[in-house]
Protein backbone atom coordinates (compact mmCIF):
# COMPACT_ATOMS: atom_id res chain seq x y z
CA UNK A 1 0.00 0.00 0.00
CA UNK A 2 2.93 2.11 -0.45
CA UNK A 3 2.74 5.70 -2.36
CA UNK A 4 4.70 6.53 -5.38
CA UNK A 5 7.58 9.01 -4.10
CA UNK A 6 6.96 12.03 -4.08
CA UNK A 7 9.16 14.73 -6.17
CA UNK A 8 9.71 18.18 -3.56
CA UNK A 9 10.86 21.11 -6.32
CA UNK A 10 13.70 22.52 -5.71
CA UNK A 11 12.83 25.57 -3.64
CA UNK A 12 13.31 27.35 -0.04
CA UNK A 13 9.45 28.13 1.09
CA UNK A 14 6.24 26.55 0.21
CA UNK A 15 3.08 27.76 0.80
CA UNK A 16 -0.01 25.95 2.11
CA UNK A 17 -1.78 25.20 -0.52
CA UNK A 18 1.81 23.83 -2.07
CA UNK A 19 1.97 21.69 0.39
CA UNK A 20 -1.33 20.23 0.71
CA UNK A 21 -0.73 19.45 -3.36
CA UNK A 22 2.57 17.58 -2.70
CA UNK A 23 1.41 15.37 0.46
CA UNK A 24 -1.73 14.95 -0.39
CA UNK A 25 -3.71 16.24 2.42
CA UNK A 26 -5.89 19.63 2.67
CA UNK A 27 -5.10 22.23 4.27
CA UNK A 28 -6.92 21.93 8.02
CA UNK A 29 -5.40 18.68 8.20
CA UNK A 30 -1.84 20.13 8.34
CA UNK A 31 -2.88 22.82 10.49
CA UNK A 32 -4.24 20.01 12.78
CA UNK A 33 -0.82 17.94 12.37
CA UNK A 34 1.17 21.15 13.08
CA UNK A 35 -0.22 21.45 16.42
CA UNK A 36 0.16 17.45 17.19
CA UNK A 37 3.89 17.16 15.67
CA UNK A 38 5.94 20.07 17.64
CA UNK A 39 8.44 18.67 14.82
CA UNK A 40 6.46 20.26 11.92
CA UNK A 41 6.72 24.02 12.51
CA UNK A 42 6.43 26.08 9.72
CA UNK A 43 7.91 29.81 9.67
CA UNK A 44 5.06 32.15 9.36
CA UNK A 45 5.47 35.76 7.77
CA UNK A 46 4.30 39.32 8.77
CA UNK A 47 0.86 38.62 7.66
CA UNK A 48 0.18 35.35 9.23
CA UNK A 49 1.10 33.24 6.27
CA UNK A 50 3.11 29.73 6.67
CA UNK A 51 5.57 29.02 5.22
CA UNK A 52 6.93 25.60 4.67
CA UNK A 53 10.79 24.75 4.19
CA UNK A 54 11.71 21.39 2.40
CA UNK A 55 12.06 20.04 5.65
CA UNK A 56 8.86 20.49 6.61
CA UNK A 57 7.79 19.33 3.85
CA UNK A 58 9.84 16.28 4.20
CA UNK A 59 8.56 15.67 7.53
CA UNK A 60 4.30 16.11 6.32
CA UNK A 61 4.90 13.37 3.60
CA UNK A 62 6.16 11.11 6.54
CA UNK A 63 3.64 11.93 9.03
CA UNK A 64 1.05 10.77 6.27
CA UNK A 65 3.09 7.60 5.76
CA UNK A 66 2.88 7.06 9.27
CA UNK A 67 -0.86 7.17 10.11
CA UNK A 68 -2.26 6.20 6.75
CA UNK A 69 0.10 3.69 5.04
CA UNK A 70 1.24 2.33 7.86
CA UNK A 71 -1.85 2.74 10.34
CA UNK A 72 -0.13 4.26 13.68
CA UNK A 73 -2.21 6.63 15.91
CA UNK A 74 -1.46 10.10 16.46
CA UNK A 75 0.36 9.10 19.28
CA UNK A 76 1.90 6.40 18.11
CA UNK A 77 3.32 8.68 15.07
CA UNK A 78 4.82 11.06 17.21
CA UNK A 79 7.16 8.71 19.14
CA UNK A 80 7.92 6.84 15.98
CA UNK A 81 8.53 10.74 13.98
CA UNK A 82 10.58 11.59 17.27
CA UNK A 83 12.50 8.61 17.26
CA UNK A 84 13.48 8.61 13.96
CA UNK A 85 14.57 12.37 14.19
CA UNK A 86 16.68 12.04 16.91
CA UNK A 87 18.55 8.95 15.17
CA UNK A 88 18.97 11.12 12.19
CA UNK A 89 21.08 13.85 14.29
CA UNK A 90 23.40 10.67 15.73
CA UNK A 91 24.08 9.40 12.55
CA UNK A 92 27.12 11.35 11.33
CA UNK A 93 28.93 10.29 7.96
CA UNK A 94 32.39 10.70 8.11
CA UNK A 95 34.65 11.07 4.91
CA UNK A 96 38.51 10.86 4.95
CA UNK A 97 40.68 13.91 5.18
CA UNK A 98 40.43 15.29 1.53
CA UNK A 99 43.85 16.49 -0.21
CA UNK A 100 43.82 20.39 -0.67
CA UNK A 101 43.63 19.95 -4.31
CA UNK A 102 40.21 18.51 -4.10
CA UNK A 103 38.88 21.64 -3.16
CA UNK A 104 38.58 24.89 -5.29
CA UNK A 105 40.27 28.19 -4.09
CA UNK A 106 38.10 30.28 -1.93
CA UNK A 107 36.05 32.81 -2.99
CA UNK A 108 36.08 36.37 -1.66
CA UNK A 109 33.58 37.23 0.58
CA UNK A 110 30.89 39.36 -0.22
CA UNK A 111 28.23 41.24 1.63
CA UNK A 112 24.38 40.30 0.56
CA UNK A 113 24.15 44.04 -0.42
CA UNK A 114 27.46 44.89 -1.65
CA UNK A 115 26.29 45.43 -5.30
CA UNK A 116 23.31 45.01 -6.88
CA UNK A 117 23.33 42.13 -9.17
CA UNK A 118 20.24 40.54 -10.92
CA UNK A 119 20.61 36.85 -12.61
CA UNK A 120 20.72 38.25 -15.89
CA UNK A 121 23.58 39.99 -15.37
CA UNK A 122 25.58 36.78 -14.21
CA UNK A 123 27.23 34.85 -17.33
CA UNK A 124 27.91 31.08 -15.85
CA UNK A 125 29.90 30.56 -19.42
CA UNK A 126 32.07 33.51 -19.03
CA UNK A 127 34.99 34.27 -16.53
CA UNK A 128 38.45 35.66 -16.75
CA UNK A 129 39.81 31.94 -16.58
CA UNK A 130 38.02 28.68 -17.28
CA UNK A 131 36.71 25.95 -15.08
CA UNK A 132 39.94 23.69 -15.83
CA UNK A 133 42.60 27.15 -14.56
CA UNK A 134 40.70 27.60 -11.82
CA UNK A 135 39.20 24.40 -10.55
CA UNK A 136 41.66 22.01 -12.16
CA UNK A 137 39.75 19.52 -14.36
CA UNK A 138 36.30 19.83 -12.70
CA UNK A 139 34.11 20.78 -15.16
CA UNK A 140 30.19 21.43 -15.16
CA UNK A 141 27.84 19.19 -16.31
CA UNK A 142 24.71 21.28 -18.12
CA UNK A 143 22.42 19.67 -15.63
CA UNK A 144 24.89 21.26 -12.60
CA UNK A 145 24.72 24.16 -14.06
CA UNK A 146 21.47 24.83 -14.52
CA UNK A 147 20.75 23.74 -10.38
CA UNK A 148 22.98 26.66 -9.73
CA UNK A 149 21.66 29.06 -11.65
CA UNK A 150 18.56 27.96 -10.01
CA UNK A 151 20.39 28.47 -6.45
CA UNK A 152 21.68 31.89 -7.75
CA UNK A 153 18.35 32.83 -8.26
CA UNK A 154 17.07 31.85 -4.92
CA UNK A 155 19.69 33.59 -3.31
CA UNK A 156 19.08 36.99 -4.94
CA UNK A 157 15.32 36.59 -4.24
CA UNK A 158 16.14 36.00 -0.27
CA UNK A 159 18.68 38.85 -0.92
CA UNK A 160 15.86 41.02 -1.70
CA UNK A 161 13.45 40.00 0.64
CA UNK A 162 16.08 40.54 3.43
CA UNK A 163 16.83 44.07 2.15
CA UNK A 164 12.78 44.28 1.81
CA UNK A 165 12.72 43.53 5.56
CA UNK A 166 15.20 45.68 6.67
CA UNK A 167 13.72 48.96 4.88
CA UNK A 168 10.50 47.97 6.50
CA UNK A 169 12.06 47.40 9.68
CA UNK A 170 13.88 50.66 9.55
CA UNK A 171 10.55 52.76 8.43
CA UNK A 172 8.80 51.21 11.45
CA UNK A 173 11.23 52.23 13.91
CA UNK A 174 11.81 55.53 12.41
CA UNK A 175 7.96 55.53 12.56
CA UNK A 176 8.34 54.73 16.62
CA UNK A 177 10.21 58.04 17.10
Amino acid sequence: MGQPAVIIPEKIYFKIGEVCDLVGVQAHVLRYWETEFPMLSPQKNRSGQRSYRRRDVEIALRIKELLYDELFTIAGAKKKLQTELREATKLKIVHPEPKDADYPRPVEPQSLFDNETEIGDIDFDDASESPQQRYGSTTLSSEKREALKSLAAQLLELREMLKTDQTREAEQHLRNY
